[in-house]
């Protein structure tokens, strides 16, 4: 595809994105600061004005300083931007923290965004899912197919790469900035979701981020930390002075052992281990104990 044919078919999604926007008349963006939600509320807000609102979900597992993030962007752009609470951990489905966590958690999220759609009376909640997203392990889109939650990046037809592009020529500061899952998603399927857990990532990811890493994960396996740093950084990680700062900056947020991962950051590498059972069994929304 040529430089030319490629810009007019992301001329063309763009078009599609505003089309189904405006389909939808009025709408609840389920906003986390990530790319793919912060660029769906900015677009949203272009085109629905005042008839859209994005909600950010607070809990345990979404880190301090991407929540800090996320409201200065909001803020920035003049998005209008409402937080309210979420429960997942108290839910002892997502606490054990098997295959389906990320289910049990979008679950609560768009319970807790329908209730608020209903009582502001918007039409419709929409999230940030993107095509590639398709292709992923990802429950948490059986959640927001049984709650009937729209996505109109993926209706577009929008890549992650198309979002970022598009997203850097409206000179939107988060064009590149790296996936942020939540803290949850850092500890190993089977290990429990505890409030201590989640601190203990939280701390040891700021740390690393003042250290200079960008796009990194620390990985929760107990008394070990293993550490995926992305290949782009890994030249800048790999010497002995930088590792005995890594140690002692993870070390201090309760872990015993640090590990560096040799096959670098990738993201969703916690889904490497699960069986296949574990891929394709599918509850429902709504079905299960909550």
């Amino acid at each position: 595809m040529t430089e030319e044919s490629a810009d007019i078919e992301l001329r063309g999604k763009e078009a599609s994105l505003r089309a189904r926007l405006r389909e939808l008349e009025s709408l609840l963006v389920a906003y986390s600061g990530g790319i793919d939600s912060a660029y769906l509320a900015w677009m949203a807000h272009q085109v629905l004005g005042d008839r859209m609102l994005a909600v950010i979900a607070d809990s345990a597992s979404l880190d301090r300083s991407h929540y800090r993030d996320a409201v200065a962007f909001a803020e920035e752009q003049g998005i209008p931007l409402r937080t309210v609470e979420t429960r997942e951990l108290e839910q002892e489905a997502y606490a054990v923290n098997d295959a389906n966590r990320c289910f049990h958690c979008k679950d609560e999220l768009f319970t807790v965004l329908e209730a608020e759609r209903g009582r502001l009376g918007f039409g419709a909640v929409a999230y940030g899912l993107n095509l590639d997203d398709k292709k992923d392990f990802r429950p948490g889109q059986r959640a927001a197919v049984g709650h009937q939650v729209a996505a109109p990046l993926a209706d577009a037809g929008l890549t992650k790469a198309e979002i970022r592009a598009l997203a850097k020529e409206a000179e939107l500061r988060v064009w590149d900035k790296p996936a942020s899952a939540c803290l949850s998603s850092r500890i190993e399927y089977g290990r429990r979701v505890t409030p201590e857990a989640l601190r203990m990532v939280e701390e040891a990811e700021g740390a690393l981020r003042g250290l200079g890493l960008r796009n990194f994960r620390v990985r929760h396996h107990g008394s070990v930390a293993r550490i995926e740093i992305a290949e782009e950084e890994l030249a800048k990680a790999l010497n002995v002075s930088f590792f005995h700062d890594l140690s002692r900056a993870v070390r201090a947020a309760g872990f015993h052992y640090v590990a560096v991962d040799c096959d670098g950051y990738r993201s969703g590498s916690m889904n490497e281990l699960l069986p296949l059972e574990a891929l394709t069994a599918a509850p429902r929304a709504g079905m299960e104990k909550r």
